[in-house]
Protein backbone atom coordinates (compact mmCIF):
# COMPACT_ATOMS: atom_id res chain seq x y z
CA UNK A 1 0.00 0.00 0.00
CA UNK A 2 1.13 3.55 -0.64
CA UNK A 3 2.52 5.39 2.34
CA UNK A 4 3.48 8.86 1.25
CA UNK A 5 7.21 9.42 0.83
CA UNK A 6 9.31 6.57 -0.48
CA UNK A 7 9.52 3.59 1.86
CA UNK A 8 12.73 3.51 3.86
CA UNK A 9 12.89 -0.15 4.86
CA UNK A 10 14.75 -2.85 2.98
CA UNK A 11 13.87 -6.54 2.86
CA UNK A 12 16.09 -7.41 5.83
CA UNK A 13 14.41 -4.80 8.04
CA UNK A 14 10.96 -5.97 6.99
CA UNK A 15 11.94 -9.56 7.81
CA UNK A 16 13.46 -8.65 11.17
CA UNK A 17 10.23 -6.87 12.11
CA UNK A 18 8.17 -9.86 10.99
CA UNK A 19 10.24 -12.14 13.23
CA UNK A 20 9.84 -9.76 16.18
CA UNK A 21 6.06 -9.66 15.86
CA UNK A 22 5.88 -13.44 15.43
CA UNK A 23 7.27 -13.92 18.93
CA UNK A 24 5.21 -14.25 22.09
CA UNK A 25 2.78 -11.43 22.75
CA UNK A 26 0.48 -11.53 25.76
CA UNK A 27 -1.99 -9.30 27.52
CA UNK A 28 -0.13 -7.74 30.43
CA UNK A 29 -2.63 -5.55 32.26
CA UNK A 30 -5.29 -2.88 32.01
CA UNK A 31 -4.92 0.40 33.90
CA UNK A 32 -7.77 2.69 34.90
CA UNK A 33 -5.59 5.36 36.54
CA UNK A 34 -2.11 6.78 36.06
CA UNK A 35 -0.90 5.34 39.36
CA UNK A 36 -1.77 1.88 38.05
CA UNK A 37 0.58 1.97 35.06
CA UNK A 38 3.52 -0.45 34.85
CA UNK A 39 7.02 0.91 35.37
CA UNK A 40 8.56 2.95 32.57
CA UNK A 41 11.66 0.80 32.15
CA UNK A 42 10.64 -0.62 28.75
CA UNK A 43 9.86 1.08 25.42
CA UNK A 44 6.19 1.48 24.53
CA UNK A 45 4.29 2.34 21.37
CA UNK A 46 0.64 3.30 21.63
CA UNK A 47 -2.37 3.03 19.35
CA UNK A 48 -5.01 5.75 19.44
CA UNK A 49 -8.02 6.49 17.34
CA UNK A 50 -11.70 7.17 17.13
CA UNK A 51 -13.97 4.55 18.65
CA UNK A 52 -14.54 1.61 16.29
CA UNK A 53 -11.70 2.60 13.95
CA UNK A 54 -10.21 -0.89 14.21
CA UNK A 55 -7.48 -0.58 16.86
CA UNK A 56 -8.00 -4.04 18.30
CA UNK A 57 -8.14 -5.65 14.86
CA UNK A 58 -4.93 -3.90 13.83
CA UNK A 59 -3.06 -4.98 16.98
CA UNK A 60 -4.26 -8.55 16.44
CA UNK A 61 -3.14 -8.39 12.82
CA UNK A 62 0.31 -7.10 13.70
CA UNK A 63 1.01 -10.02 16.04
CA UNK A 64 -0.86 -12.64 14.04
CA UNK A 65 -3.38 -13.37 16.78
CA UNK A 66 -7.15 -13.32 16.41
CA UNK A 67 -8.19 -12.59 19.97
CA UNK A 68 -5.27 -10.94 21.76
CA UNK A 69 -6.94 -7.53 21.77
CA UNK A 70 -10.69 -7.78 22.16
CA UNK A 71 -12.49 -6.27 19.19
CA UNK A 72 -16.07 -5.12 19.48
CA UNK A 73 -18.74 -3.63 17.23
CA UNK A 74 -19.78 -1.44 20.18
CA UNK A 75 -18.00 1.93 19.99
CA UNK A 76 -16.17 2.95 23.13
CA UNK A 77 -15.58 -0.51 24.56
CA UNK A 78 -11.95 0.19 25.52
CA UNK A 79 -12.27 2.17 28.74
CA UNK A 80 -8.82 1.60 30.17
CA UNK A 81 -5.25 1.59 28.94
CA UNK A 82 -4.42 -1.96 27.89
CA UNK A 83 -0.82 -3.17 27.78
CA UNK A 84 0.45 -6.09 25.71
CA UNK A 85 4.00 -7.43 26.12
CA UNK A 86 5.80 -8.40 22.90
CA UNK A 87 8.87 -10.63 23.11
CA UNK A 88 9.48 -9.51 26.69
CA UNK A 89 10.96 -6.21 25.48
CA UNK A 90 8.29 -4.00 23.90
CA UNK A 91 4.86 -2.96 25.15
CA UNK A 92 2.01 -2.33 22.72
CA UNK A 93 -0.49 0.04 24.32
CA UNK A 94 -4.17 0.25 23.35
CA UNK A 95 -5.57 3.63 24.38
CA UNK A 96 -9.26 4.37 24.96
CA UNK A 97 -11.05 5.44 21.81
CA UNK A 98 -12.54 8.87 21.37
CA UNK A 99 -15.74 10.08 19.74
CA UNK A 100 -19.32 8.75 19.85
CA UNK A 101 -18.72 6.27 22.71
CA UNK A 102 -22.03 4.79 23.90
CA UNK A 103 -21.51 5.77 27.52
CA UNK A 104 -22.40 8.80 29.59
CA UNK A 105 -20.58 12.02 28.80
CA UNK A 106 -18.89 11.96 32.20
CA UNK A 107 -17.67 8.39 31.75
CA UNK A 108 -16.39 9.11 28.24
CA UNK A 109 -14.52 12.19 29.49
CA UNK A 110 -12.98 10.19 32.33
CA UNK A 111 -11.40 7.45 30.21
CA UNK A 112 -10.43 9.84 27.43
CA UNK A 113 -8.73 12.09 30.00
CA UNK A 114 -6.82 9.01 31.14
CA UNK A 115 -5.47 8.57 27.62
CA UNK A 116 -4.41 12.22 27.46
CA UNK A 117 -2.67 11.95 30.84
CA UNK A 118 -0.77 8.91 29.58
CA UNK A 119 0.41 10.82 26.51
CA UNK A 120 1.66 13.74 28.60
CA UNK A 121 3.37 11.76 31.32
CA UNK A 122 4.95 8.65 29.81
CA UNK A 123 8.72 9.11 29.32
CA UNK A 124 9.24 5.71 27.65
CA UNK A 125 6.57 6.30 24.98
CA UNK A 126 8.40 6.12 21.65
CA UNK A 127 5.56 6.82 19.24
CA UNK A 128 1.80 6.99 18.96
CA UNK A 129 0.06 5.49 15.95
CA UNK A 130 -3.10 7.49 15.28
CA UNK A 131 -5.58 5.31 13.41
CA UNK A 132 -7.93 6.92 10.89
CA UNK A 133 -10.62 5.11 8.89
CA UNK A 134 -9.43 5.32 5.28
CA UNK A 135 -13.02 5.55 4.04
CA UNK A 136 -13.67 8.80 5.89
CA UNK A 137 -10.31 10.53 6.39
CA UNK A 138 -9.62 13.05 9.12
CA UNK A 139 -12.70 14.34 10.95
CA UNK A 140 -13.16 17.01 13.63
CA UNK A 141 -12.59 14.61 16.57
CA UNK A 142 -9.35 13.50 14.90
CA UNK A 143 -8.18 17.11 14.66
CA UNK A 144 -8.70 17.44 18.41
CA UNK A 145 -6.55 14.33 18.90
CA UNK A 146 -3.84 15.77 16.64
CA UNK A 147 -3.87 18.97 18.67
CA UNK A 148 -3.52 17.00 21.91
CA UNK A 149 -0.58 15.02 20.51
CA UNK A 150 1.13 18.18 19.32
CA UNK A 151 0.68 19.78 22.75
CA UNK A 152 2.09 16.68 24.43
CA UNK A 153 5.08 16.81 22.02
CA UNK A 154 4.71 13.07 21.38
CA UNK A 155 5.90 11.72 18.04
CA UNK A 156 2.91 10.28 16.20
CA UNK A 157 2.27 8.66 12.85
CA UNK A 158 -1.07 8.47 11.06
CA UNK A 159 -2.17 4.99 10.00
CA UNK A 160 -5.17 4.57 7.72
CA UNK A 161 -7.24 1.48 8.56
CA UNK A 162 -9.68 -0.53 6.42
CA UNK A 163 -7.90 0.59 3.25
CA UNK A 164 -9.04 -2.60 1.50
CA UNK A 165 -12.51 -1.02 1.34
CA UNK A 166 -11.14 1.50 -1.19
CA UNK A 167 -9.85 1.05 -4.70
CA UNK A 168 -6.07 1.37 -4.95
CA UNK A 169 -6.23 4.80 -6.56
CA UNK A 170 -8.64 6.00 -3.90
CA UNK A 171 -6.39 4.69 -1.13
CA UNK A 172 -3.37 6.43 -2.61
CA UNK A 173 -5.31 9.68 -2.90
CA UNK A 174 -6.39 9.42 0.76
CA UNK A 175 -2.79 8.84 1.82
CA UNK A 176 -1.70 11.96 -0.06
CA UNK A 177 -4.57 14.08 1.27
CA UNK A 178 -3.96 12.95 4.85
CA UNK A 179 -0.24 13.56 4.61
CA UNK A 180 -0.89 17.08 3.32
CA UNK A 181 -3.12 17.81 6.32
CA UNK A 182 -0.59 16.68 8.93
CA UNK A 183 2.69 17.58 7.24
CA UNK A 184 3.08 20.93 9.02
CA UNK A 185 2.11 19.67 12.46
CA UNK A 186 5.12 19.77 14.79
CA UNK A 187 4.93 16.24 16.22
CA UNK A 188 3.66 14.39 13.13
CA UNK A 189 5.94 11.77 11.56
CA UNK A 190 6.20 12.47 7.82
CA UNK A 191 4.78 9.21 6.48
CA UNK A 192 1.21 7.98 6.32
CA UNK A 193 0.56 4.25 6.07
CA UNK A 194 -2.50 2.62 4.51
CA UNK A 195 -3.33 -0.74 6.10
CA UNK A 196 -5.90 -3.49 6.18
CA UNK A 197 -6.01 -5.79 9.20
CA UNK A 198 -8.36 -8.08 7.27
CA UNK A 199 -6.14 -8.44 4.21
CA UNK A 200 -2.75 -7.89 5.89
CA UNK A 201 -1.94 -5.00 3.58
CA UNK A 202 0.54 -2.47 4.94
CA UNK A 203 1.22 -4.50 8.09
CA UNK A 204 4.82 -5.50 7.18
CA UNK A 205 5.71 -1.81 6.74
CA UNK A 206 3.93 -0.85 9.96
CA UNK A 207 5.81 -3.54 11.90
CA UNK A 208 9.06 -2.13 10.54
CA UNK A 209 8.03 1.41 11.49
CA UNK A 210 7.25 0.28 15.03
CA UNK A 211 10.51 -1.63 15.43
CA UNK A 212 12.52 1.33 14.17
CA UNK A 213 10.73 3.77 16.48
CA UNK A 214 10.95 1.51 19.54
CA UNK A 215 14.58 0.49 19.29
CA UNK A 216 16.23 3.47 17.59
Amino acid sequence: MSQGPTAVFDADEIEAARVLFARDCDFMMGAVAMDGLPDAAMPEVAFAGRSNVGKSSLINGLVGRHRLARASTEPGRTREINFFLLDGRLRLVDLPGYGFAKVSRGTARRFQDLGRAYLRGRPNLKRVYLLIDARHGLKDPDAEALDALDRAAVSYQVVLTKADKLKRGEAEAMVAATLAKVSKRPAAFPRVLATSAEKGEGLPELRAEIAAAAFA
